[in-house]
């Protein structure tokens, strides 16, 4: 799927115009070049861009840096404000994880997470999404694909561009929304052509 495939033509950041200042800063910064990474490790850094490849499917040309995003966050110490009680605070958690995922891939496959195929990255993943509940590596397996997917889906769709594939045209304020319903459009979104 291209980056309209099911709303072609549709553009997020185009309704700018709309926003109030603070939230225009905030979203078309997300536009511009990705902050350098200050958190991860160099090493920290290549695993966790292969595992956000595979959790969220990214094609190689994509726009959202995700681990970009998500590193800045840890660096800022932005969290979602809790933690699991059997977990360490997300930063660590991080930390913990990406070495467990490259220590399984190097027992395994003898290749960092990073240097390997996408097929051996989704057996290594899938892996500990089995587990749930089950300790991996000291950590509750469970409790380390929450950590995962919830940084790495509120990157990936904090960006337009994701906003774009799904057809969410952005923040509504201050202008509000006056088409209310199901297939109710406002005058500036595109009709989904993936819908049956």
């Amino acid at each position: 799927m291209g980056r309209y495939g099911r709303f072609p033509g549709f553009d997020a950041a185009a309704q700018w115009r709309h926003w109030d200042p603070a939230t225009a800063g905030s979203v078309l910064a997300r536009l511009g070049p990705p902050q350098p990474i200050r958190f991860f490790t160099p090493e920290e850094h290549a695993t966790a861009d292969a595992l956000c490849e595979r959790l969220l499917a990214l094609e190689p040309d994509r726009p959202v840096p995700v681990v970009a995003m998500i590193d800045a966050r840890l660096a800022e110490q932005e969290t979602d404000g809790w933690r699991y009680a059997d977990m360490p605070e997300d930063g660590q958690a991080w930390r913990l994880s990406l070495a467990a995922l490259k220590a399984d891939a190097v027992d395994c496959f003898q290749r960092p997470f990073a240097a390997l195929t996408a097929d051996r990255r989704d057996r290594l993943i899938g892996r500990v999404r089995e587990l749930d509940s089950t300790p991996w590596h000291d950590l509750p397996a469970g409790h380390v694909w929450s950590l995962w997917t919830r940084y790495a889906c509120t990157a990936f769709y904090s960006h337009p561009f994701a906003w774009n594939e799904i057809g969410f045209p952005g923040p509504a304020y201050p202008r509000g929304y006056k088409n209310l319903g199901v297939d109710a459009r406002e005058p500036y979104e595109v009709e989904d052509e993936g819908k049956s």
